[in-house]
């Protein structure tokens, strides 16, 4: 298994693998720092997804888990950000000219 400074390269392409995860990074790349009702409330108006707010907490929890989003506490709201890091620790992996892999998978 392939990890990077300690997010597992699987858990990131798990991550993106579904279509309504892939749309709430999009939305926190255009906007960052958003809260829970934020984040539905965009999804509902602009993408016209009807996700409730409890699938939409279990999907900001699998990103979360992959290192793509961090959360941070201020008084009782809970903000959400992108964390582009574990993206560009990927893309740097085959992209990086004339750089080799840290390790080969077997």
């Amino acid at each position: 298994m392939l990890a990077y400074s300690g997010v597992v390269a699987d858990d990131v392409f798990k991550a993106l693998a579904d279509p309504t995860r892939r749309t709430i990074l999009d939305e926190l790349a255009e906007r960052s720092g958003q809260t829970l009702f934020e984040i539905c409330s965009r999804l509902t108006m602009k993408h016209r997804l009807s996700t409730s707010r409890q699938g939409i907490s279990q999907h900001l929890a699998v990103l979360e888990a992959a290192g793509l989003v961090e959360t941070r506490r201020e008084g009782r709201y809970k903000y959400h950000d992108l964390n582009p890091a574990p993206l560009r620790q990927i893309a740097d992996r085959w992209l990086a000219p004339g750089t080799p892999p840290e390790e080969n998978s077997p």
